[in-house]
Formats: C-alpha cells, structure tokens, sequence
C-alpha cells in the first residue's frame, strides 16, 4: 500500500460535480444546474482512511464535502444513461475537502479542491452490493456531531446522467474516481461559516457504503 494509505490504486484523473444537491444549491442559494458542472481534482490529493487532511499554511476557510465517490471499471465512451451503470466497479466514501479562500480568489476550482491530502476516499464498495445508488443516507461528521445529513435522492443528476454526460466526450477509463457532489450542511453554509481546525476529526458515512475517517492536522 503506498505511503498515502490509499486502498486502491490511483486512478488516471478525478471528475468533480459541484453543486449536485438540491439542498446544497438551496443553502448556497443557487439555480439549480440545467447540466453537470464539471471540474477536476488532482490524484495527487488522495488519501486513505486515517491519514490526516493537512491544512496548508496559505488556506484558512478549509471546508469538509461528504461525497459518493463512483470508480469506473469499464471502459465508457459514449454510453448511455441507462447502460452507464454496468461501467461502475464500485462506490466509496468521499471527503472533498475544498480550500474555499483559495478556491473564489483563484477564479478557479482546482487548486484550491487539489492540495495534498484534500482527498480522502475509503474501500471500494462492489457496484453488486448496492444497485441503486440513488437510495443512500449520506452524512458528515465533525467531532462526532452530525453537521451533513441528507441522501444521494437529493442530487440533481444521478450518478448514471453524470457517468452518461461526462463519457459525451471524455472516455472514462477504468479506475477513473467520479465525485458526485455534496448535499447541503458543508461549513461554508453555516452562519457562522464553519472551518477545519487542528486536532478535528472528519467522518463521512455512506448507508450501504460504509465509512471513513480523517484527523485534521495543521501543517
């Protein structure tokens, strides 16, 4: 296993769809998408289960993201909405930790969404194990206190529509990581807004998927 802990191999690239919940776009107080926005996230960023998110000195809004991650296991080009599905090796539980400073001054997603350690992802859940990932409780917790609790139903485009539109045009390889968003409760909604700081511990849990665990740690 390499030093990252990462429970499976690297995948070839990280897609991204921001804004996916209703209820994220509702606290966010957004129009709902009329398509996936897409953006990438470096492989470089992963982790596995108990390797610590490491704040960067020059980011201070650090946000936690409870995501369904999708690994793909077949080839996809082109496929359709309803055979997008049969591409999926697994599911896993995603943090999509976001430097939300770096991220809006940019006037970009990548690098704030990319710095090391900003991708937590757990064990691979086998596609067979849980048919429709559009059924799934999903929930953050932020020191043992639920701050994420919402399920896949509410995304605006399922994982087949997402797998579907992206394949239009960039082939999905196998091992590719899809993130398919996060529902509403992320830190930057809150009011206060609520960041990561030294000593916290991150969980995500994912009905059917399992769970995973980060400490938080400043560099």
């Amino acid at each position: 296993m390499p030093d990252n802990g990462l429970p499976f191999d690297r995948p070839g690239k990280i897609v991204c769809v921001g804004l996916n919940y209703r209820d994220h776009a509702e606290e966010s107080g957004m129009e709902i998408p009329k398509w996936p926005l897409l953006f990438a996230k470096w492989p470089s960023s992963l982790i596995g289960p108990d390797r610590p998110i490491m704040l960067p000195a020059q980011a201070k809004d650090v946000d936690y993201e409870a995501e369904l991650g999708v690994v793909i296991g077949r080839r996809a080009q082109n496929v359709t909405v309803e055979n997008a599905l049969d591409h999926v090796e697994g599911y896993v539980c995603a943090n999509e930790v976001s430097a939300r400073d770096i991220q809006f001054s940019d006037g970009q997603w990548t690098r704030g969404k990319s710095f090391d350690t900003f991708g937590p992802v757990g064990p691979i859940t086998p596609a067979a194990e849980d048919p429709d990932p559009q059924a799934l409780g999903i929930r953050c917790l932020l020191n043992g206190k639920v701050v994420q609790d919402s399920s896949t139903a509410q995304m605006i485009f399922s994982v087949a529509e997402v797998i579907a539109f992206i394949s239009d045009g960039i082939t999905l390889e196998p091992g590719d990581l899809l993130l398919t968003g996060t529902p509403a409760g992320v830190g930057l909604g809150r009011k206060p807004p609520v960041y990561l700081a030294d000593g916290d511990e991150v969980t995500i849990e994912i009905d059917g998927i399992g769970s995973l665990t980060n400490p938080v740690r400043r560099m």
